[in-house]
């Protein structure tokens, strides 16, 4: 059923344009909802099946509405069949019974029985019928005797919904509409007055929650310090105060003053955290039909013509594989990604991720029994956390590398040409990047466009290995943050390098022997980047990198005497990079009337300052687009030559370097391009370096 409803995801938009043979099969599809009136409100309403988090399936709109939403939207994923629009067949991997057979699905489609949203759901978690090579673990036994026991029609003859189904659609509805528990019990205790007595429908909120607790997965609630100091958990789990600062764990039983005492029966915790373990996780993963295969797939698929497309055909990736070929040889290998939560703990993120590194180290070591379902059979799970994805001041926090100062440079360390201005006696980078050309590239004698009189004979050393930065944090007896004496001896040390902790990641045994630990976010660093060059060159009050301050201090250290002060007249000269206000009407006019194709871009318009003349509200998508497809456009033909096309590299850069797939021999160019677009950069008199 799915293959010819492949085109429900494809082929909506051509060459830009909205597809007319796209068009033709929705209003097939309303068309067939239209001929079954049960699925229609009030004669010309369905419900609407676009991506919007009100619709999807929820909403009844009127039909040329519902269009204009899948035009604009899309369908919902994995929408193949429409049982929400009268289609009654059932998908062919789903059945009422992990062990159905063939036959008894054939059975079920001529009964006309309606499969819901959740009952796939838990279709999918359960899985199709098998006759598995080798049992299930107890884990896996257990997931799946729940799944069974919990699909039950709600009464003999209904044919609806099963007891799981319907205790599930049961708290969407509560979470949908935001509903009290009171209301969920009163609820159901009125629809126990409508079905026969021997029905199967849970008695009220507990019993509901208590039977699709199963569907759910663990989660540790773990007690912390008030002030970030620690988190009571293994040994420490019997503490009642904090064993750095003092503080109780416990808020205090009586609170109030006076005649109004009031007593707390249960201990109330001043601040606590939410783990989720991700061993139950995985294992999951792995029991579902729908994700099964796809945990394989980096170990199974293969390089297509030497590109790129997926971190694991990259050197770092093959890298690791080479050092633990025992790890990399087995079949099924999952390895994860860690993102941040919401709070920022700064420094002291490591507290809170003590029992992830002590479950990371367990997957390691022993690893866990699990359960694959496509290949029927038991298997030791062992995982591997490859490196750390975030923005600039995240790195800092997790690596425990000061990313602020003139060590700020997470590459060269400390190695770095920063140099504070004399004046002013902020940091600058400006005149960096000649140590990573090659000897005899001609950057490196210039003596009038970089620091005056400064010829670069420095070779860049390479970037440290895993080993030399662990050796180097020994030497110095940098503490974890999670050690007593850890907060003043950091601070000692950190004053005489860039680090400011030993990261508990390197608790991992493994940790040392990746190439990549630590990655930033590309999508952070072209905002930033855009950011800076779009308003220099706009002259946008307290953003321009273009001070009258700087081009004081820029003197002092390279010759461009044609941005200098005029002695006579006391003031400034206009730079060719900065736009005059016709110019900036002229190309915040064409921003407001460009069109993007449906998905591509938002509304830039509306990020537009006529009065002010800038631009305002831009998302990381919204620089990202402007950064690669329109900034070269937007400037060409209002900046010379010698400005406009190192800030077209840069953008070319961009675009080149988040291209879904690259080979090793552009990223390669990339590499030595890029300290050639950063020196070409610097003939602006701004602050980028």
């Amino acid at each position: 059923m799915e293959d010819h409803r492949e085109w429900m995801y494809e082929g909506r938009i051509v060459n830009g344009m909205f597809s007319n043979e796209w068009g033709d099969k929705v209003d097939e599809f309303v068309a067939f909802a239209l001929r079954h009136p049960e699925c229609v409100n009030g004669g010309t309403a369905i419900r609407c099946p676009c991506t919007l988090v009100k619709c999807q399936n929820k909403k009844f709109l009127n039909v040329e509405t519902v269009k204009v939403h899948l035009y604009r939207n899309g369908f919902v994923p994995d929408y193949y069949v429409w049982i929400y629009h009268g289609e009654k067949q059932v998908h062919q991997r789903c059945s009422s019974s992990v062990r159905v057979s063939v036959s008894e699905t054939d059975q079920m489609v001529s009964d006309n029985m309606n499969h819901t949203t959740y009952h796939r759901m838990v279709c999918d978690a359960a899985g199709p019928e098998f006759n598995p090579d080798e049992e299930p673990n107890a884990e896996a036994r257990n997931f799946y005797d729940m799944i069974r026991a919990g699909d039950k029609p709600v009464y003999e003859g209904n044919s609806k919904h099963t007891q799981l189904s319907a205790a599930v659609r049961m708290l969407e509805i509560k979470c949908r509409h935001r509903c009290s528990q009171a209301w969920f019990d009163d609820m159901s205790n009125f629809i126990q007055e409508l079905l026969p007595r021997d029905n199967l429908m849970p008695l009220d909120f507990y019993s509901t929650k208590k039977l699709v607790r199963g569907l759910g997965l663990p989660v540790q609630v773990i007690h912390c310090c008030v002030n970030n100091c620690m988190i009571y958990w293994g040994d420490d789990s019997d503490l009642n105060s904090c064993k750095k600062c003092g503080h109780a764990r416990y808020k205090q039983k009586v609170r109030g003053s006076g005649n109004r005492l009031y007593i707390r029966k249960l201990k109330v915790p001043y601040k606590k955290m939410h783990y989720f373990p991700i061993t139950p996780r995985l294992q999951r993963l792995y029991a579902s039909t729908a994700t099964t295969n796809e945990m394989r797939w980096h170990s199974e698929h293969h390089m297509e013509d030497g590109k790129m497309c997926h971190p694991s055909d990259a050197p770092a990736w093959k890298h690791f594989d080479g050092c633990f070929p025992d790890f990399s040889s087995e079949e099924f290998m999952f390895l994860t990604v860690l993102v941040s939560g919401p709070t920022n703990p700064k420094g002291k993120i490591d507290v809170f991720l003590q029992p992830l590194i002590a479950e990371l180290k367990s997957l390691w070591g022993v690893g866990v029994q699990t359960y694959d379902i496509s290949k029927r059979q038991n298997f030791q799970m062992r995982a591997a956390l490859m490196w750390t994805i975030n923005d600039f001041p995240a790195y800092s926090m997790m690596s425990g590398w000061s990313t602020a100062g003139m060590l700020a440079c997470s590459h060269c360390m400390e190695d770095s040409d920063a140099f504070r201005l004399i004046k002013s006696g902020k940091q600058s980078w400006f005149d960096n990047h000649r140590k990573f050309f090659p000897m005899n590239h001609p950057y490196r004698r210039k003596t009038k466009d970089f620091i005056e009189n400064r010829k670069v004979t420095k070779q860049f050393p390479g970037v440290r290995s895993g080993d030399e930065i662990l050796q180097d944090l020994n030497n110095r007896g940098l503490r974890k943050v999670i050690d007593v004496d850890a907060e003043v001896v950091n601070a000692a040390i950190s004053k005489t390098c860039g680090w400011n902790k030993r990261s508990i990641f390197w608790d991992l045994p493994y940790w040392r022997e990746h190439l990549l630990r630590h990655n930033l976010d590309v999508m952070h660093i072209e905002k930033n980047v855009f950011d800076n060059i779009f308003n220099t060159v706009f002259n946008i009050l307290g953003k321009t990198k273009d001070t009258y301050k700087l081009r004081d201090e820029l003197n002092k250290y390279c010759r461009r005497p044609q941005f200098a002060q005029n002695l006579v007249t006391s003031k400034y000269p206009d730079v060719p990079f900065v736009l005059n206000k016709s110019q900036k009407k002229d190309v915040l006019e064409w921003v407001k009337k460009l069109r993007f194709p449906d998905g591509y871009a938002s509304n830039l318009g509306r990020c537009v300052d006529a009065n002010k003349l800038k631009m305002f509200g831009m998302k990381s998508h919204d620089c990202h687009v402007f950064m690669q497809r329109l900034l070269p456009i937007a400037l060409r033909e209002f900046l010379p030559n010698r400005i406009w096309e190192p800030i077209t590299e840069i953008s070319l850069f961009f675009k080149q370097l988040t291209s879904s797939s690259l080979t090793d021999e552009e990223l390669k160019n990339l590499d030595e391009q890029i300290p050639v677009i950063l020196c070409n950069l610097e003939d602006l008199p701004s602050k980028f370096f």
